[in-house]
Formats: structure tokens, sequence, C-alpha cells
């Protein structure tokens, strides 16, 4: 039962990302248009060979990212499953709200490859630390020195309120990666709490405690082992790097399509501040939240007939690409794993 409640809930999230997805450029294309259209005609062939070249940067150093993380664990997984782990991430990413549900299929998926429970939470979690200290990192100071923020009272107003946040949030992810006899803390209160609640008898929730224990010396330790991976750590933010530049760089080689090029940086930045900001949208995926600041961001920078050919193209090659890919791979082994079950 609750096996199929979860699945519901995933459907109507699923749902609620195609529906805000498309409402919300329909909405742009009708306040600034008067209709709904969208124009490929400014894509030459030179701008596709860009963004098919930036595709594939992208998406391999979004799988590299994680495997050297893997690897400084002293795991490693075949090329096929981390195409899988790639592409059903983001599937999972964004048809949950605040990106949740990625890392949860990434560590179900690293569990089918012999990869520990603990092990696979902790290269998951500082595979996303990785690329959120980056993010959080640098929004502050792009409020202080990008246009218009710099040039606006509320800069350092909204400087300071990213600032908490990151620091709040950044704060978190060390506790879960550094702390593991406050872990276990939290964990033992939780289990006597809903014994006492009577949601669980006392022998379940033993039981669950030793292996909850178990799987958080396991993080902790695969955290550890990280730290001491050398040339695997580095080379994991290295791709993380990379993998984040390529994803900005995306509305930069679009708006040179339309012959209104932007400064790169000025480009960069505006996208960091709108990615900054989905982390804390509750739609799934951050839909209608990207697409709304996108064009609030870049409506000065590109004529309005054409921005929602930006905004479409943007998200499919960032986002409903890889889900269409992703969610192929989550059919695939859902029905085959039926079938070996029947």
């Amino acid at each position: 039962m609750i096996e199929r409640i979860g699945r519901i809930r995933l459907v109507l999230f699923a749902l609620l990302f195609v529906s805000l997805s498309v409402l919300v450029p329909v909405f742009l294309s009708q306040s600034l248009d008067g209709y709904f259209h969208v124009d490929y005609g400014f894509l030459s062939l030179h701008t596709v060979l860009y963004l098919l070249g930036l595709l594939v940067v992208y998406f391999c150093c979004d799988g590299l990212r994680l495997y050297y993380v893997l690897r400084s664990m002293g795991h490693k997984i075949p090329f096929w499953g981390l195409v899988k782990l790639v592409f059903v991430n983001i599937f999972f990413s964004n048809i949950t709200p605040m990106a949740t549900g990625g890392g949860f299929a990434q560590i179900w998926y690293l569990r089918r490859f012999g990869v520990p429970l603990g092990t696979a939470t902790a290269a998951t979690t500082l595979r996303t630390f990785l690329a959120t200290a980056c993010i959080f990192g640098v929004s502050p100071f792009l409020l202080l020195f990008l246009h218009p923020f710099s040039t606006s009272s509320g800069g350092w107003i909204l400087s300071l309120v990213f600032a908490s946040l990151g620091i709040i949030y950044l704060s978190l992810f060390c506790l879960a990666l550094l702390k593991r006899n406050w872990m276990i803390f939290v964990l033992h209160r939780g289990l006597n709490w809903l014994c006492r609640a009577k949601v669980i008898d006392r022998a379940r929730a033993v039981s669950w405690r030793s292996k909850a224990v178990k799987e958080i010396v396991r993080f902790s330790r695969g955290i550890r082992r990280c730290s001491r991976g050398g040339a695997d750590i580095l080379l994991s933010v290295l791709c993380t790097a990379v993998f984040l530049m390529a994803l900005f760089s995306f509305p930069f080689f679009l708006l040179r399509g339309t012959g209104y090029p932007v400064p790169y940086l000025f480009s960069v930045g505006l996208l960091i501040l709108t990615t900054f900001i989905m982390y804390f949208s509750p739609t799934p995926g951050g839909a209608g939240f990207a697409e709304g600041l996108f064009g609030l961001f870049f409506l000065s920078s590109i004529p309005s007939s054409e921005l929602v050919s930006v905004i479409v193209i943007w998200r499919f090659l960032t986002i409903y690409l890889g889900m269409g890919i992703g969610f192929i791979f989550t059919l695939t082994d859902f029905f085959g794993r039926r079938r070996c079950d029947a």
C-alpha cells in the first residue's frame, strides 16, 4: 500500500512538473506577444554544434563527478551503470520537490552495483555538497557586483539573505558529513519516540537502530576515506566545476544565436542566481520558478519575441532531454524487474 501511495505521489509530481513547465512559458508568451510560439529559426549550424558539444561535456562531467567520488571510496561501477545514474538522477530530481528524489534514486541504483548503503549515501551526499558549495558560495557576491542588483539599494539586503540561506544549508550538509555521533543521537531519539507513540515495537526499533548505526558508520568511513582520496577527489572537484560551467553556459550560446549576445560572465551570473533560488522552490524540479526567473532576469537582454524560444530550448537541453532518457531507463528497469519477479 505504501509503495502504491509513493508511485501515485510521483505521478502527481510529474504531472505538476509538466503542467508548470508548459503553463509558465505560455503565460510569458501571451503576456509579451499575445500568443504562444517557439521559433527555432535563430539557431544557426554553428550554434547547434556549440550546444551539442556543450551537452556532451555537461552529461559526461555529471557522471564523472560521482565516479571519482566513488573511486576515492574504493568502489568502481561499469560505464553503462554510470550512464544510468546520470539520467535517473535528472529524472527523479525533477519530479520531486527541491530535487530530493535524485539522490535516493542513485543510492538505490548504487546498491544494485554492490555499493553498501552507507557508502552510497556518503558518495551522493558529497557529490551534491561539492556543487551546492560552489553555487551557494558565489551567489551572495554576485548580488553585490552584478547589474542591476549592484545598483539597487536592495542588493545588500538580498546578499545577506542569500548568504544566510547558504550558510544554513551548507551547515546542515557539514553536520551530515562530519558529525556521526549527532546522527546516531537523532536516530536514537527518533526511534524511541516512535516506540512511545506505539508506531513500532521495541524489537523492531532495536533491529532498525542496529542496521542504521552500521550504515552511519559506513557513511562516516566513506567520507573520511574520500578526504584522503588525493587525486580522485581533486578530479571530482574539477569535474564538478566543468559540469557547472557547462550548465550555466547554455543561455550564453542561445543568446549569442539570437544575434543579441550578452557578456559571458553576466549570463553565467544570472543563471547561478536562478539555480540558487530553484534550490528552495517547492515545485518539482523548480518548474515554473526556473522559467519565470529566467524570463525576469533576461528580459532586458533579448527581444521579448524570442525570449520564450530561448527558455524552452534551454530547459529542453538541460532538463527535458535528460529526463526523457532517465524515464526510459526507469521504465525499462521497472518492467524488467517485474518480468524477473514473475
